[in-house]
This record gives structure tokens, C-alpha cells and sequence, in this order.
């Protein structure tokens, strides 16, 4: 990571838009969005940004050699020190570029994890992207080790001290992740407890999802009143924060605020976070929140359910798309989506910063919430200790009764041998985790 407390390193951001591989994202919006990342990182001066057409990606460079030569003439003319690159760079490839241009090379992914490690504050958030970067690192010995040579040993055998070396780096970072696992595992079980702390009281779980800077933190804040760190930047806050909410109903249920999406966003990141984004996993209601005011909008929707997909997040779970910051629109503009919005079901359009929609959309959470929990009659044999305890532990027991033998109930349970009956009130998502048990 960049200090901060160091001269500002000069940088230059390239994005190569390379044909038949990304035409899908329009170029220049591509290059805002990775300017945004860019100047996300502390202790750097963007001083420029630039699109470079490529016919292909060049094995050695990524890029031809007259655009190298190009590209290296220009960072020494503006004494560049640090070139970011959007997208992906073997390494190989960033090897090679930083022997032509005498300046560090930072892909996207190596930029987003940057980000990350400046901006986690909770345990949980630091060890994960500590293991994000170490799982990216350990692709990239070959440039830690370049000094070192592969030779052949006397007796015909492959492998010198830098095949030794790179490879005791190797066991290094692995034997580093798995006590990263083990610590993050403990941070995870404290989490479970949590959990199943608010699963018993029960209130509702509303999640906030949403490509970054869409706004969610200023919406958390807005409804709930927290001091969440909302800045026109991609990725301000990163760890995930939990409140509880009342409705005008007098309704209450708790809102999390969860980290943004981002197109291409890193394997390694995702996989890391997997976690944190475990509480949209458990959420009743989620809030897609989007910005409506960029000309991507649409694409970063796709972008959203897409890693939700993957990731099996929210299945189940009542949705409602926040169309946010109407207040930028042009007023025809914003006149069209408020009557867009008013014609589907699952839509409000709003501007977390003014204030205006609030009200609609906390009706909206309130019906979907209020609609999440169902009443169901189980039959429990009296050995089914587990599953009771469950129910119990959650606070869904309404009412029990004790039944004669054969008698059966809605869970399956009970068929044969005496039991309890259990009315339970419960939402889709606890009757499916029972379901599992």
C-alpha cells in the first residue's frame, strides 16, 4: 500500500480496449470508472488517462512494441512512477512492462485490492483482503525473484536457488493463508453468534446492495441516522454495518449496509468477501440500490445480479430496485422515471441526499417485510431435541400442543410415535433453513 505520509506518487492510467474482448463497455465511461478507482488510492497525482486500441493482447506486453515505446517515451517525459493499468496483466506481462518503462505497474485487480487494504477497518475486513493479496501475490513470485535464475544442477536435475526460492515463498503464503483461515474462521463464528442473536428476537434483515457509489451509504444513513462514511468515491466504506430500523408502521427491522459491486470485480476479493456478503444470504428484503443518473445504469444492474447469482445471495429474498439520486436528473428526465417507477410494483424512485422518496420506500419495506413471515404448523417427535431447540432458540414458537401417535404435520415430522405440535410464524427464508436441518 501507498503511504500516505510519502510525496504523492505521479501516476497514468491506461485502459486498453482490446477488439472482440470488452466492446460491451463503452471505452470512455470505462476509463471515468477506473479514473474513479484511481484517485480512490491515497497518496498518488493522477496526472493523466488514457484509451489504448489494441487488435489483441500481445503475450510479452499486452501491448504492441511501437505503443510501448510510445508509452515508455511519454512516462519519462512526465517522470511517471506509477502506471495503472485497467485490466488484466500476467505477469509475465507486468514483468516485462516495468523493464521497459522503469516505473511500477498495477493492474485492476492489484488497484482494487490496494483500495481494499486502505479502506478495511474491522478485523473481519483487514483479514480478508489480507488473504485477497496474498492469494494475488502468490501468481506473482516470478516477479519477486526475477535476480534469481533456473539452472540446471550438476547431476542433471532442474530446478537452481530460484526455483528453491520461489518455491519456499509458496509455502511461506500458504502456510500465512491457512492461519488467516483459522483467524478469519473464529471472526466468523463470532458473526454466527450474532446471527442467531438477532435470527431470535426476530426482526426482519433488510440488505443494501448495489454497485459502488450508488449511493447506499447516504441511504443507510437517511433512514437509520448512523454516521457511515458516504463520499463521492468509489468503495468509502468497505466493512459492513447493521442498524436497527423503525418503520412508520412501528414495524421494526434491522438495515445492513453491505460493500459495493464493481464490473470485473477480483476473484480473489470475491471469494474473500464471501462472508461479509453472507448477510445478504440471510436477508428478508433487499434493496437494490442503483444510480440513475449514470449513463451506465443499466449495466451495472447487470453487473449486481450477476454477482449475486454467482454467489447464490438473496435467493428468495423480496426485492425492490431504489432508483437513487433523481435529484441529478434534467426535470423532464426525472418527471419520466418518477412516472416509470410509479407503474412497477417492486420500484421507487428517490434522492437519498434530499430526502425525497423516503416515505415510499419505507412502505414498500414495510409490505414486503410485514408479507416475509407466515404462520405453519410442524409435528415434532419428542427425540427431535435439535430441531425444537432451533425453533426455540429463534423465538418462532407461537404455540404447542402435544399429539397422539400417528398424528402427522405439515413438516413430515411426527408420522409415528407421540410428539408436539408447533405453530411457528416464520419468513421463507428461516422455514428453508428448518427445512435443512
Amino acid at each position: 500500500m501507498i503511504e500516505s505520509d510519502r510525496p504523492a506518487t505521479r501516476a497514468w492510467l491506461v485502459h486498453p480496449e482490446i477488439r472482440g474482448v470488452n466492446d460491451a463497455r463503452d471505452a470512455q465511461s470505462a476509463l471515468e470508472e477506473a479514473s474513479s478507482l484511481a484517485l480512490a488510492l491515497p497518496g498518488i497525482t493522477l496526472l493523466g488517462a488514457e484509451v489504448a486500441r489494441l487488435p489483441r493482447a500481445f503475450a510479452g506486453h499486452l501491448f504492441g512494441s511501437g505503443k510501448v515505446e510510445e508509452l515508455r517515451a511519454r512516462f519519462a517525459e512526465q517522470e511517471i512512477g506509477l502506471v495503472i493499468i485497467d485490466g488484466p496483466v500476467t505477469p509475465i506481462q507486468q514483468r516485462n512492462l516495468e523493464r521497459e518503462w522503469q516505473v511500477k505497474v498495477l493492474d485492476r485487480t492489484g488497484l482494487i485490492l490496494e483500495i481494499f487494504s486502505d479502506r478495511a477497518r474491522t478485523r473481519e475486513g483487514v483479514l480478508q483482503v489480507e488473504m485477497a493479496q496474498l492469494s494475488y501475490q502468490r501468481s506473482r513470485l516470478v516477479r519477486a525473484w526475477t535476480h534469481l535464475e533456473r539452472q540446471r544442477g550438476a547431476t542433471g536435475t532442474v530446478g537452481g536457488p530460484g526455483e528453491t526460492q520461489r518455491e519456499s515463498d509458496r509455502r511461506a503464503i500458504d502456510d500465512q493463508l491457512v492461519r488467516l483461515r483459522r483467524q478469519l474462521g473464529k471472526v466468523a463464528r463470532t458473526r454466527d453468534v450474532n446471527r442467531a442473536a438477532r435470527a431470535a428476537v426476530p426482526f426482519p434483515i433488510v440488505a443494501l446492495v448495489g454497485y459502488t457509489n450508488a449511493g447506499k451509504s447516504t441511504l443507510f444513513n437517511r433512514l437509520t441516522g448512523a454516521g457511515v462514511v458516504a463520499k463521492d468515491m468509489l468503495f468509502a466504506t468497505l466493512d459492513p454495518t447493521m442498524r436497527r430500523l423503525r418503520l412508520p408502521s412501528g414495524q421494526e427491522v434491522i438495515l445492513s449496509d453491505t460493500v459495493g459491486f464493481i464490473s470485473d470485480l477480483p476473484h480473489e476479493l470475491v471469494a474473500a468477501f464471501r462472508a461479509t456478503l453472507e448477510e445478504v444470504l440471510a436477508a428478508d428484503v433487499i434493496l437494490h440500490v442503483r444510480d440513475m443518473s449514470h449513463p451506465e445504469s443499466a449495466e451495472q444492474a447487470q453487473e449486481v445480479e450477476a454477482i449475486l447469482h454467482d454467489l447464490g445471495l438473496g435467493e428468495g429474498a423480496a426485492r425492490i430496485e431504489v432508483w437513487n439520486k433523481i435529484d441529478r436528473l434534467p426535470e423532464d428526465e426525472r418527471a419520466a422515471l418518477l412516472e416509470q417507477a410509479r407503474r412497477r410494483p417492486d420500484t421507487v424512485a428517490l434522492s437519498a441526499a434530499t430526502g425525497e422518496g423516503m416515505e415510499a420506500l419505507l412502505a414498500a419495506v414495510a409490505a414486503r417485510a410485514g408479507a416475509a413471515r407466515h404462520e405453519t404448523e410442524l409435528v415434532l417427535p419428542h427425540d427431535d431435541g435439535r430441531r425444537r431447540a432451533w425453533l426455540f432458540a429463534r423465538g418462532l414458537v407461537r404455540a404447542e400442543a402435544e399429539v397422539e401417535g400417528g398424528e402427522s404435520g405439515e413438516g413430515g415430522a411426527g408420522e409415528s410415535g407421540a410428539g408436539t405440535r408447533f405453530t411457528v410464524v416464520w419468513t421463507d427464508r428461516q422455514e428453508a433453513e428448518f427445512r435443512r436441518l
